[in-house]
């Protein structure tokens, strides 16, 4: 999970790589996802799978859980 301040917003974003340095670099030079462009990203939460499906899958479930989001984002500020 990463997250950008925009003004006094906390925006975040969920996604799934197997390359972090080089997701996050698309991301801040805004070659990444649509929602992500123009921004600046930095991670607050990694978590390792073994798997690609049990990522997918616990990306998903984050996508969805916007408390679990929020007390991420909380914890980290």
């Amino acid at each position: 999970m990463i997250l950008s301040k925009v003004g006094n917003k906390q925006l975040s974003y969920v996604g799934y790589t197997n390359n972090l340095q080089k997701r996050l670099t698309l991301h801040n030079s805004s070659k990444g996802a649509k929602f992500t462009k123009g921004k600046k990203w930095q991670y607050i939460y990694i978590k390792k799978y073994d798997s690609r499906s049990k990522a997918m899958k616990n990306e998903y479930l984050l996508k969805k859980d916007r408390k679990k989001r929020n007390n991420i984002k909380a914890n980290f500020i």
